[in-house]
């Protein structure tokens, strides 16, 4: 039995290579979580991979799924973000990416960098987006916080312990601009020297419009 953490991996890749060239079977387990899901095991994956070395995987627990069937939120459709930068000012920009993203995003986080960053999420993304904070997933104290992030990050300023997964709702659908308002932008483009066809197009592409519906208003009006 060898340990394969983060400061490790790499240098034990060779050796547990050349075991599996040779015939052996090489197990990895882990004591909590999913091995490659922000765990280590997807160089070891990645390398056997490229080797041609057959890998299966037994599904183990994972927050990742877990914290999604408990958050209440939609879960049809979600994405996973790994840790959120350790920078205040990178997060902020980490944050200002999912903005505009439909799906739930699931995301880890340390206890004690949490409340720093559902106060960022607070700032970037709007106090009102809904979210839940799940701790200790599976084991004794396990504990889910749903609300506002507003009020998770509130929440969070007292300080929170274990193993940490955020769930954040998705951002909600802008509405669709309304066709005379697009008319409007077109005639503008081509008052200002553009070709009807590019104007058009470009902003039906822009706007999820069909291209000929634009053209077509635009020309009867």
């Amino acid at each position: 039995m060898v340990s394969f953490y983060d400061q490790v991996e790499l240098s034990r890749l060779p050796g547990l290579l050349e075991a599996m060239r040779t015939g052996s079977t090489v197990v990895l387990v882990t004591d909590a979580g999913m091995p490659s899901v922000s765990d280590p095991g997807y160089r070891l994956a990645a390398a056997c991979a490229d080797e041609g070395i057959p890998v299966t995987c037994a599904p183990g627990p994972s927050a990742v799924t877990t914290a999604l069937a408990v958050s209440g939120l939609p879960s049809d459709r979600f994405c996973f973000e790994g840790f959120p930068p350790r920078k205040g000012g990178e997060r902020q920009r980490w944050f200002a990416a999912l903005v505009r993203e439909p799906r739930t995003t699931v995301f880890f986080e340390s206890p004690h960098r949490l409340a720093a960053t559902l106060a960022d999420a607070v700032t970037v993304l709007g106090g009102d987006r809904r979210a839940a904070v799940c701790r200790e997933l599976t084991k004794t104290y396990e504990e889910v916080r749903r609300g506002t992030l507003a009020e998770l990050a509130a929440w969070a300023e007292a300080g929170a312990r274990g193993e940490i997964t955020v769930v954040l709702a998705g951002a909600d659908p802008e509405p669709a601009p309304a066709l005379e308002d697009l008319v409007a932008e077109v005639k503008r483009r081509v008052a200002e020297g553009e070709r009807l066809k590019v104007a058009a197009a470009e902003v039906a592409e822009r706007s999820g419009v069909g291209k000929k519906a634009l053209y077509d208003a635009v020309v009867g009006s």
